[in-house]
């Protein structure tokens, strides 16, 4: 081939350098990964196998298959059968793992026996980063994020879907039913055929039947009246701003604010974010070492309990209230119309007129201030704010918390901005590394360590990002990784 850059013949006997340590430069990642397993104190962090047997066949030890599993995270390569195709063909592997290569069962059975090591690992990197000082500031954004689990919709039950499956297997008998007769008066010759066939069909649309009124019996006793037949512990949730839902698992994440690292992450299978603030904001402080914080999140983690847990906690919240308000959808004054004056325990409506305190009440574990004026029967305002004859203002009693959060989002007016931009693209980036499929394992304490590799393997790539590898792999060694 004239005037092209031509290849090497294939049966060319090539002199390739003997040494493995000549195929992997100073600047490659790979050696990141052989320094920080290398300076781990597996046994400590609870592997299996850290100490081995005095009788029978040797095993590996877990640093090479820790080694093989960080490496695959890092370079999107989780599945074990693949792990195993590349430990026999990928130099790097070679050198990592001295060109041992473990078969594919091996391979996934470490990571099924040794979930609770590998969490350990992955807030162990934690821990190094913040004796690297890469947490300068107290700030975090926290959001959860829906993952697809080892589960299809068709073999995910609630009362509504098996109610909806029901009246379409209803639908198919009877058509099929109709058919019959049909076949009946128009079609003497072939009838006893078809009906048989015809009637098979009809046979295993009720035997359908059958099992599903058996699964709706069930769905009693399981949490959230949801079943899901291949992973049992994942659930069906809505996801924002589509009309289906996937079934998966809700994965909470706090990623601080400078390197956009994820400091704290908890895999849960409740479809909404309510309850999950105050968990996740001490989880992130405790990792940092920090006294104090900064916790920005969206609207779906408003709750007034929470806000309030963490401001007891240290912890400075930043989250939008949600526009809920049925006045505000109706045209009418909403509750954030009426100013309240702390000095005189009053709320001052749009008329001008003064609600006063007239009772106390618990709603939902709350205690509420009810407010009220006696002006209201006569007021012309009254038709623009309620349809009763007076308009009652609720104040919860740690009201106070939510109005200092929220004059605090007023003097921060880009604190969603800031919110978005710090953790979106990390969930971005884990579900592209994930590809289409999300989660691999099943049952929360698997699907809870796969995540854990993904979390490690980013924060890895994340650290390598910001300090180098020369540097990352001086800061390993220096630090001591043993717990």
């Amino acid at each position: 081939m004239k005037r092209f850059i031509e290849g090497a013949d294939r049966h060319q006997v090539t002199l390739l350098p003997e040494c493995l340590e000549d195929f992997v430069g100073e600047d490659n990642p790979v050696r990141v990964v052989d320094a920080f397993v290398d300076e781990l104190d597996l046994h400590a962090l609870g592997f299996d196998g850290a100490d081995p047997a005095a009788t029978g066949r040797p095993g590996y030890h877990p640093s090479v298959l820790l080694k093989l599993y960080i490496y695959g995270y890092l370079n999107r390569v989780q599945s074990s059968r693949r792990l195993e195709r590349e430990a026999q063909r990928n130099v790097e592997l070679m050198w990592l793992t001295g060109r041992l290569a473990p078969d594919f069962k091996t391979i996934a059975e470490f990571r099924h026996d040794n979930g609770k090591g590998i969490r350990n690992v992955c807030r162990r990197f934690i821990v190094l980063c913040r004796q690297l000082k890469l947490f300068s500031q107290a700030v975090v954004a926290i959001d959860g994020s829906k993952f697809k689990a080892v589960n299809s919709r068709d073999r995910n039950f609630s009362p509504g879907k098996i109610d909806g499956r029901k009246e379409q297997l209803e639908q198919s008998i009877q058509r099929y039913l109709d058919a019959m007769e049909t076949a009946d008066r128009t079609q003497p010759a072939d009838l006893e055929a078809r009906t048989e066939r015809l009637q098979e069909k009809i046979n295993k649309l009720r035997e359908q039947m059958r099992q599903l009124d058996e699964t709706k019996e069930q769905l009693n006793n399981e949490p959230g009246q949801q079943r899901s037949l291949t992973d049992p512990d994942s659930r069906s949730m809505l996801q924002s701003g589509k009309s289906t839902g996937l079934v998966g698992y809700n994965v909470q994440t706090a990623v601080d604010g400078k390197h956009h690292l994820i400091v704290a992450h908890e895999v849960t299978n409740v479809g909404h974010d309510r309850g999950q603030l105050t968990r996740m904001a001490m989880a992130a402080r405790d990792a940092m070492g920090k006294t104090k914080l900064q916790a920005f999140a969206d609207r779906g983690y408003f709750n007034s309990l929470e806000i309030k847990a963490c401001e007891d906690a240290g912890i400075t919240t930043f989250v939008p209230k949600p526009m809920t308000s049925n006045a505000k959808a109706h045209g009418r004054f909403g509750k954030a119309d009426f100013v309240y004056i702390a000095k005189d325990d009053e709320y001052q409506c749009p008329a001008g007129q003064r609600a006063i305190y007239r009772f106390s009440r618990i709603e939902d574990n709350i205690d509420l201030r009810l407010y009220w004026s006696s002006a209201c029967p006569s007021c012309p305002l009254r038709d623009q704010c309620t349809t009763s004859s007076v308009r009652r203002i609720r104040r919860w009693e740690h009201e106070a918390v939510i109005e200092r959060m929220q004059q605090r989002l007023d003097r921060k007016p880009n604190a969603m901005t800031l919110r978005r931009s710090t953790i979106e693209h990390v969930f971005g980036t884990l579900k592209h590394w994930m590809g289409s499929t999300h989660f691999l394992t099943k049952t929360m304490v698997h699907v809870d360590t796969e995540m854990s590799l993904h979390v490690l393997a980013y924060n890895l790539k994340r650290v390598i990002s910001v300090l180098g590898i020369a540097k990352t792999m001086k800061a390993m060694r220096l630090a001591g990784m043993s717990p």
